[in-house]
């Protein structure tokens, strides 16, 4: 099979006359008209009709530059002059059919103009560098398979290579990384448990948008913002100046730096064109704050320092990769960039930076495998600071062996939990960049009044908002099968406490109640709703709420509430006493304000 893959500004056709006595009957594609379009030249080979593996290729390829380039749909267009080699008429239009309905079932905007026709066409290609692409797919190819790009890291020091490991010697956990990054290996299928928790909470996709944009919901806005806020406090708890900053989405390539920076990046941005401009949508806060910091005025005394925005990203993500609260395609992520006199003061901080990570992480109940992605010539000068970053890992790690010169940074640490169904998910970053302060011109005057770059450090300590969300979901999904029940962080907890009146005569003592907690910034509500008791204790526990305090007579009276919490029973405290509970237990947390009507009967009925 050849395919020639234009992305086209606009594209038409029309069919003429046959070309072919077995030519299909025309319908509704004997024209059409489109706009951003991946127009997909194809030439059915012979064989190609026997080798379904040939159509999951293509179509794989297809679908790969379709998320690349950002086009609105694909157009499979019968196109016999890419090779002398033809399948017969039959096999053909079976196999176009095939290609179109697979792309279709993606759930991607495809239309196929007819076969056997001679058509008139017109078309407009963008001119970007992924605008014109060919594909040669054969029967029966296999992908080459070489394992020298790796290794394993030993926290003893040992490298030893992929063919001489000793599955005996590594973690499970460890095993399931290795398989997934190193063998390809595909594990089953399923809807992960946890999607079911994201809906409980109001986080969806976005149908009226693009592929892989969420919305959030009142419930899910609280945790979304409560998270963000720690993201800061954990950035600040690194113990060098940070300094917040903000600002804009929209980076114009016309800037040398900002396109050599998107060049580095590669494929998977978001381009659009204004005012005859092209511009790119940020995938982090890098640019924004590489154009920031480069006019400061940064003295050797100032370093290190860190600059941090929780940043609207985008990434064109492939359609078949889109998962929800974990690969978007816009999302929110806590971009620190921490700014060093050199290499060796980078090396040292991020000493504290990989600390914190695997602080945060550890306060989940859970732990990372990691990837470590470095040059050879990294390694072999820097073993020593490797087998220190090691010493907190305290298992393996897989080294990814990358070419001199290519990427921006030496070393780029991608570290992933194992989900509920045994697949590598990366949360936690960090990379030590030694390109981009001379790319955006950012300088500092060293001890002998030089003007110098300094060596960046990037990191998301906790992962964007949306992975830690998804690294939430996932423990409370394994924490469940082993019997535990289902329940959130009480700092994360959209609604911490629910206060029950047994009927309205106790509504009033309910609102003393919640305002004493509110004035301690304890996200509390009240169901005032004219139900059973018992109805409305099960779905405060179908939501999850930590505290569920009952109030009748008995507890008006002797100044006791009675309080369930969430997994642990029920208890009798003071007003006092839950409100001293809940501040130790989310200490250190941030304490944010809920969204929600305090009444749980002035709210609409979300989905659930």
């Amino acid at each position: 099979m050849r395919i020639l893959l234009i992305h086209a500004k606009t594209f038409e056709y029309e069919a003429k006359e046959k070309a072919l006595e077995a030519a299909e009957e025309l319908g509704e594609n004997k024209a059409g008209k489109f706009q951003n379009v991946l127009v997909v030249f194809l030439t059915v080979e012979k064989g190609d009709g026997s080798s379904p593996d040939v159509v999951e290729k293509a179509v794989s390829d297809i679908l790969d530059v379709y998320g690349k380039v950002g086009a609105s749909g694909i157009v499979v267009y019968p196109y016999a002059h890419l090779s002398s080699n033809l399948a017969p008429p039959e096999e053909a239009k079976r196999v176009l059919v095939q290609v179109a309905e697979k792309i279709s079932e993606k759930g991607v905007q495809v239309s196929r103009a007819p076969f056997g026709w001679y058509k008139r066409f017109v078309i407009d290609c963008y001119g970007h560098p992924l605008s014109e692409l060919s594909r040669s797919i054969l029967p029966g190819e296999e992908p080459k398979r070489g394992y020298a790009d790796f290794a394993v890291m030993f926290p003893d020091g040992r490298i030893v290579s992929i063919e001489e490991l000793d599955e005996k010697e590594l973690p499970k956990d460890f095993v399931a990384l290795l398989e997934a990054e190193v063998f390809k290996t595909k594990r089953e299928g399923g809807e992960p448990k946890y999607l079911e928790y994201c809906k409980k909470f109001g986080f969806e996709w976005e149908p009226m948008s693009d592929l892989g944009h969420m919305r959030y919901g009142p419930e899910a806005t609280v945790m979304l913002e409560a998270v963000a806020e720690y993201s800061w406090l954990c950035a600040r708890s690194l113990g060098i100046p940070v300094y917040k900053v903000r600002g804009t989405n929209t980076f114009n390539l016309s800037f040398k730096p900002v396109q050599q920076h998107a060049e580095l990046f590669g494929d998977r941005l978001y381009q659009l064109e204004v005012d005859e401009k092209k511009l790119i949508l940020r995938y982090a806060a890098c640019h924004q704050q590489f154009a920031m910091v480069r006019d400061w005025d940064i003295s050797y005394r100032d370093l290190p320092f860190g600059a941090f925005e929780v940043a609207d990203s985008y990434r064109l993500e492939q359609p078949g990769e889109l998962l929800l609260c974990f690969r978007l395609r816009k999302f929110h992520m806590p971009d620190l960039h921490i700014f060093c006199r050199d290499l060796q003061e980078a090396m040292e901080i991020s000493f504290k930076v990989h600390q914190k990570i695997y602080e945060e992480i550890g306060k989940l109940g859970r732990s990372y495998v990691s990837i470590y992605n470095l040059t050879r010539s990294f390694l072999e000068k820097n073993k020593d600071y490797l087998m220190k970053l090691l010493e907190k890992e305290q298992k393996p790690v897989l080294l990814h062996f990358v070419p001199e010169g290519k990427y921006y940074w030496v070393l780029n640490i991608e570290y992933n939990i194992i989900d509920e169904l045994g697949r590598p998910r990366e949360i936690g970053t960090f990379q030590i960049d030694i390109g981009n302060a001379e790319r955006f011109g950012i300088t500092y005057v060293d001890e002998n009044n030089t003007r110098k770059y300094p060596v960046i450090i990037h990191t998301a300590l906790i992962g964007s908002l949306e992975r830690y969300i998804f690294a939430v979901f996932d423990t409370v999904v394994q924490k469940a099968k082993q019997g535990e029940t289902p329940s959130l962080p009480v700092w994360l907890s959209p609604v911490q406490v629910r206060i029950i009146p047994f009927s309205a005569e106790f509504l009033k003592k309910a609102d003393e109640i919640a305002q004493a907690l509110e004035e301690n910034m304890i996200r509390v509500d009240i169901d005032d709703r004219e139900e059973s008791l018992a109805k409305r204790i099960r779905e405060a526990e179908v939501k999850w709420i930590p505290y569920i305090v009952v109030l009748g007579k008995k507890e008006v009276e002797s100044g006791k509430l009675s309080v369930r919490i969430r997994g642990k029973g029920q208890v009798e405290l003071t007003v006092d006493e839950l409100v001293s509970r809940i501040l130790e237990e989310t200490k250190g947390y941030p304490r944010i304000y809920t969204s929600l009507p305090r009444y749980v009967s002035r709210r609409p009925r979300y989905s659930a």
